[in-house]
């Protein structure tokens, strides 16, 4: 089979995306359990990943500043709605149901793609992209465990849509190449932007902020407070939307959006490894559907 150009290195950073994604959860959980409030925990990765990133964006952009002010609108769609909306959205659900059914709505952002990219682009999805959406869902609903019975509300679930809306969208910029920033410039544009946007919404009391400076205790040990949080910025945040940008120019917004949801996967073994929390037969169950689901959809986009 020949493989397109570009594909096999789309895969990868796509995987490595995923992986660092699916780190914040366990990192985080140390510092909720501290005392910290998942607003001040997210701001404060976005704010981090901003300055990672801010010397590296600007070299990029070569003094062509122009280039931001002819995307200003790509970069405030991925800013605000891809990075800002989609965190507080997701945070809003889980404020009233479950998370497990939170993220299952969250993640059929792919499903949606699938549908936009069609109605409005003409790209009609074949069966074996339709068969693998089917199986990379189906999956999901075993990673989350969610046959163990989950609390669905609807107030939440109407947030959670949002949060798949955002997410989606920030797959769909990602995948624009016309005329575009590079990858590095305009994920730093967007976390310039989600931090001032989650930094004015705990300002006026929408999004709560409280943080403490005590040790962060994980299944590894004791650490200092702003260990966990430089990951959570460099790694979680600054690589994790840098590589997953360039992932989609290469894969396209479809695949790029389906081998995202390894990101489940990745998030089982770091609680594994960081919370001790280990992974039941229903996770390698949809791990294999999710897997599955990626490959059929990456035979469904052959040319």
């Amino acid at each position: 089979m020949r493989v397109l150009p570009g594909i096999g290195s789309g895969l990868l950073l796509a995987l490595l995306s995923a992986a660092s994604f699916g780190m914040a959860g366990a990192l985080a959980r140390g510092l909720l359990e501290a005392g910290w409030s998942p607003g001040a925990v997210v701001l404060v990765r976005l704010s981090v990943g901003a300055l990672t990133l801010a010397p590296f964006a600007l070299i990029a952009l070569r003094g062509r500043w122009s280039l931001l002010r002819t995307q200003a609108r790509p970069v405030l769609i991925y800013g605000a709605l891809g990075m800002a909306g989609t965190q507080f959205c997701y945070f809003s659900a889980v404020s009233t149901m479950d998370v497990a059914p939170a993220l299952l709505i969250e993640f059929t952002a792919p499903v949606a793609i699938v549908g936009w990219l069609w109605l409005r682009k003409g790209q009609r999805p074949r069966r074996l992209t339709l068969v693998g959406a089917a199986s990379a869902i189906a999956g999901l609903v075993f990673a989350l465990d969610l046959a163990s019975g989950a609390d669905v509300a609807w107030t939440g679930a109407a947030w959670a849509f949002a949060a798949m809306i955002g997410n989606a969208a920030y797959f769909l910029v990602s995948g624009e190449t016309e005329g575009a920033l590079p990858p590095i410039t305009l994920a730093g544009a967007g976390l310039v932007l989600s931090a001032a946007i989650l930094a004015a919404l705990g300002a006026v009391g929408i999004l709560p902020m409280h943080a403490t400076f005590t040790t962060a205790t994980y299944a590894i040990g004791e650490t200092p407070w702003w260990a966990p949080l430089i990951a959570l910025g460099v790694l979680s945040a600054a690589v994790a939307y840098v590589t997953g940008t360039a992932a989609t120019r290469r894969l396209g917004s479809r695949l790029a959006s389906f081998v995202a949801l390894t990101e489940v996967l990745a998030s089982a073994l770091f609680a594994w490894a960081l919370l001790d929390q280990r992974p039941g037969p229903a996770v390698v169950l949809g791990g294999l559907l999710i897997i599955t689901g990626v490959v059929l959809v990456r035979l469904g986009d052959r040319p």
